[in-house]
């Protein structure tokens, strides 16, 4: 029981404090209460209401921050704008997605053994958080001191660099989110952060498109200055996060977790063996720890193929650009309109899709891998009927329609890989599956894009497929999210 906190009746209570009398409760618990739904039951095995909602509500601002700064250091829309303003070759600016994705994906098996090692995460994600701002000074250092192919190197190398520190902050969050927020809240939590990093997007955008012939390369780098402040500052944010201890890995539906070996464990085992030879079994290496894992998991094995399936939602937006911009669409070629369009996707979708992917993560994988095949689809459709008035609105409402689902997709699959498992565990399918997703990555984009040389169409069509494909792989999922 939190301090100062009646309790009205156990269990989970729809907008926290109009379940109960909220008064004498600290203001951070009521303001938390206000933004996910209360469950004092969970909250109780956490520590209490005060304890989680310190967590919830620094993980929200930090999280918020980080994904403010991704929105200017984005290799979709201002790091290709920054390279074509500087001059610099146009096999650069095709790196910076593999570079961005792949780069803080595949790693993670790799730094599995020394995350383990450390018994409060919140210091690795601290680490990396100050990588990520340190890279984006290098870039705006590029940016500023450099032009044409040397400035494209610099910028690119610097953001290798920050993909690396960006994968140890993807390896800690999960673990810090299931350590300090219950079952039941942690999709909300990021839906929230996604929400609040949309209204900065659009802010952003706005002003972007304003200064118009006006952007050059000082603004943007001035931006990438603005971001690497953002991981500053989060990093004194997240400092602050309580941690609560975890035992044994658990099965989502109850119970201490049964199964196959895993690295030389049992599925659910405690963690400090994991720790003492950095949690890949005796004697035993994060590639074949990695191999081991995906290949007697069935549960986790399944997961990883369902989210390799889903990338119809990454992949297409580009492809409808193109499109567009193909057809003399200026104005929805500027980098402000790119930028809003994500900011207001980010906006509707986070707070929507946290709720919806804390009573069940895999429906929202499963609905939004289907919405972004059939609109798509619809989208092909119409290009190739050549309705010519319908194209451009088809192309522009087709664009804003998956990003909105991109964030469901995103936000639920986070979810469902926090939900399903505990401890080291977690740590270890996080890392697993994003390492297996970087390889997946690469050799999803170089298909699209061998066949994006025939055309936008057949590429778009092969994502499409590959997100029907994926929404029935889903389905087959099993249930992980609710209360366990």
């Amino acid at each position: 029981m939190s301090e100062g906190r009646p309790q009205a009746r156990p269990g989970r209570t729809e907008g926290g404090p109009r379940g109960g009398d909220s008064r004498g409760e600290p203001a951070s618990v009521r303001w938390y209460h206000r933004l996910v739904t209360a469950d004092t039951e969970a909250e109780e095995q956490l520590g209490g209401a005060r304890r989680v909602a310190s967590g919830g509500l620094r993980l929200m601002a930090a999280n918020a921050l980080q994904s403010a700064g991704d929105q200017v250091v984005n290799a979709k829309t201002v790091l290709p704008w920054l390279l074509t303003l500087l001059g610099a070759p146009a096999a650069l600016v095709g790196l910076l997605v593999p570079v961005r994705e792949s780069g803080s994906m595949l790693p993670q098996a790799a730094l599995t053994p020394w995350v383990l090692r450390a018994p409060r995460r919140t210091r690795v994600w601290m680490v990396g958080a100050t990588g990520q701002g340190l890279a984006a000074l290098g870039m705006a250092a590029a940016a500023t001191f450099a032009e044409g192919l040397l400035a494209g190197v610099l910028l690119v190398t610097a953001l290798a660099v920050f993909a690396l520190a960006r994968a140890l902050c993807s390896m800690a969050s999960k673990d810090v989110q299931g350590r300090a927020v219950p079952k039941g809240q942690r999709g909300q939590v990021t839906g929230i952060a996604t929400a609040v990093s949309g209204i900065v997007a659009v802010v952003l955008g706005v002003a972007l498109q304003r200064l118009g012939q006006d952007l050059d390369v000082a603004v943007l780098a001035a931006l990438l200055v603005g971001a690497a402040l953002t991981w500053f500052i989060g990093v004194a944010v997240y400092a602050g996060i309580p941690e609560s201890p975890e035992g044994p890995s658990r099965d989502p539906r109850g119970g201490r977790r049964a199964g196959p070996d895993v690295g030389g464990q049992r599925r659910g085992e405690g963690s400090e063996a994991g720790r003492e030879d950095g949690g890949t079994g005796a004697g035993s290496s994060w590639v074949r720890d990695t191999l081991t894992l995906l290949g007697t998991d069935r549960e986790f094995r399944h997961f990883v193929v369902a989210r390799a399936l889903l990338l119809v939602s990454a992949l297409a937006p580009p492809f409808l650009v193109t499109l567009a911009a193909d057809r003399g669409s200026s104005w929805l070629a500027g980098l402000g309109a790119f930028v809003i369009a994500q900011g207001v996707a980010s906006v509707v979708g986070g707070r929507v899709f946290g709720r919806l992917a804390d009573r069940s993560s895999r429906l929202v994988m499963v609905v939004g891998a289907a919405a972004a095949s059939l609109v798509v689809l619809l989208v092909v459709w119409v290009v190739v009927a050549g309705a010519d008035v319908l194209v451009l609105p088809a192309l522009v409402g087709g664009y804003l329609v998956i990003s909105l689902v991109h964030v469901g997709v995103r936000v639920a699959r986070k979810t469902y890989v926090v939900d399903m498992a505990e401890g080291d565990l977690r740590t270890r399918y996080v890392a697993t599956a994003n390492t297996a997703m970087g390889v997946i990555l690469l050799v999803t984009g170089a298909v699209s894009a061998g066949l994006a040389t025939l055309g936008e169409v057949p590429a778009l069509v092969f994502l499409a497929v590959l997100g029907l494909v994926g929404a029935a792989v889903s389905w087959r999922l099993p249930e992980v999210s609710g209360r366990g």
